[in-house]
């Protein structure tokens, strides 16, 4: 076994020639939990009665005029923002590093109610009617009252959830690093179906359900699409060694989805049959979801640059340069895109990638950024037909019955006793 990781990149003492060697991932993903302090933005930007809302790694939410990028104000957590927020009815939920989801109110940035969980908190909160879900690296899905914080109920995944839930037709749908996708009745917990990758499931934008099919990607470096009411398979798309963590985005019957080796794809809704891709870079990840409009696909990537591409071909139409790598969804408005970078800075773009302003968040210092190739290793290549053959072992989806004897940890939705019906927020 040959391992190369080194520097930034992971390449930079590799001498031999790649042809005789594969990438593969070694032990859990685990690059999401040890980035650093500092002013970089990775989540998805909100766009609210003209203000723009969003969350930062120097442990602050950002209210600020979208229109001249003024600040507005801004609240400070007790440690980094790790991913996107949400904002529903008048309030603004984000999680962070140490294990709370605030509520804070989206007018006044002023806290309304926190609640802590048993871990990090690393993924968009979703809501059904008056009830907010959050998942947790504790390995829970809590559903909380969305006006009070008081716990409803919690539900045991078999590992560290690391991941956006999102609603759909009175169910959630979130993905666990015990490599099951879990669908779950909203009101209840109440386990529904469950669904076999290949490894664990990280996702830092919300899982998208398009007419009717559920899409999310798996660290097995598949994307799948599964009906959502039952959990069975309509296809899955393969993609590089880097695994896959970002969402797709429709349009007029194609799928755009950035995978984590640098290529966004043009996928056909029906199929997953490729139609074209665009290739960044081998090692220039892309965990978001792209934007349409007017027949072109904006979306950024981890080599500094937000890209503008013609949908029908692939064909790159301009790209603007940063100084740092972008995993932050776009956000439009008007003739106008938002976005967040690891440089410190929100952007705002007109739709020809001309910069109308920048805005500074606390410090200019960037967070610590793991190298992407950290979970990873070069290998001698086996022969094509056993590795196949082995991965093809992993995959199933079987009745929950059968599943339950496969599963080593046994799900625990909790419904009574084990968890608080008092708040724990201070």
């Amino acid at each position: 076994m040959v391992r190369m990781i080194s520097g930034e990149t992971g390449f930079s003492e590799f001498e031999m020639d790649l042809e005789e060697f594969e990438i593969q991932k070694i032990g859990k993903f685990s690059r999401i939990w040890n980035l650093g302090h500092g002013g970089s933005v990775i989540g998805k930007p909100i766009f609210l009665n003209e203000k723009i809302y969003f969350g930062c790694r120097d442990s602050h939410i950002y209210s600020v005029a979208a229109e001249t990028g003024k600040e507005l104000w801004r609240f400070r957590t007790g440690g980094p923002i790790a991913g996107p927020i949400s904002v529903f009815e008048g309030i603004v939920f984000a999680g962070n590093e140490e294990g709370y989801l605030y509520a804070v109110d989206v007018e006044r940035g002023k806290l309304l109610w926190r609640f802590r969980t048993g871990g990090e908190i690393f993924g968009k909160p979703c809501k059904y009617k008056e009830i907010v879900y959050t998942g947790s690296k504790d390995g829970y899905v809590y559903a909380l009252n969305m006006k009070t914080g008081k716990i409803i109920w919690k539900f045991k995944t078999g590992d560290m959830i690391a991941a956006c839930p999102c609603e759909y037709n009175g169910k959630i749908y979130i993905g666990s690093f015990d490599e099951y996708f879990y669908c779950l009745d909203a009101e209840t917990g109440r386990e529904i179906w469950r669904f076999k990758t290949g490894e664990e499931i990280w996702s830092p934008v919300r899982f998208q359900v398009i007419n009717g099919i559920l899409y999310f990607g798996s660290f097995d470096n598949y994307l799948y699409a599964v009906e959502a009411e039952t959990g069975k398979e309509k296809w899955r798309f393969r993609t590089g060694k880097l695994g896959n963590s970002s969402g797709p985005v429709l349009h007029k019957g194609v799928l755009f989805y950035g995978s984590r080796d640098g290529i966004m794809y043009a996928l056909k809704e029906e199929s997953g049959k490729e139609i074209w891709r665009f290739q960044i870079g081998e090692e220039e990840i892309i965990t978001q979801i792209a934007l349409v409009n007017d027949d072109k696909l904006y979306f950024g990537a981890g080599d500094c640059n937000f890209y503008c591409l013609d949908t029908e071909t692939g064909k790159e139409i301009w790209r603007f340069r940063t100084d740092g790598v972008i995993y932050s969804s776009p956000t439009l408005w008007k003739d106008r895109i938002y976005f967040g970078c690891w440089d410190c800075h929100l952007y705002c773009l007109d739709l020809n990638g001309k910069e109308l302003w920048r805005f500074a968040t606390s410090t200019l210092v960037q967070a610590k950024l793991p190298p992407v190739m950290e979970d990873f290793e070069f290998v001698i290549k086996k022969s094509v037909s056993e590795t196949e053959e082995k991965e093809e072992e992993k995959y199933e989806l079987t009745s929950l019955e059968e599943r339950e004897s496969q599963y080593s940890v046994k799900t625990e939705y909790v419904m009574k006793s084990e968890y608080k019906q008092e708040s724990e927020y201070k």
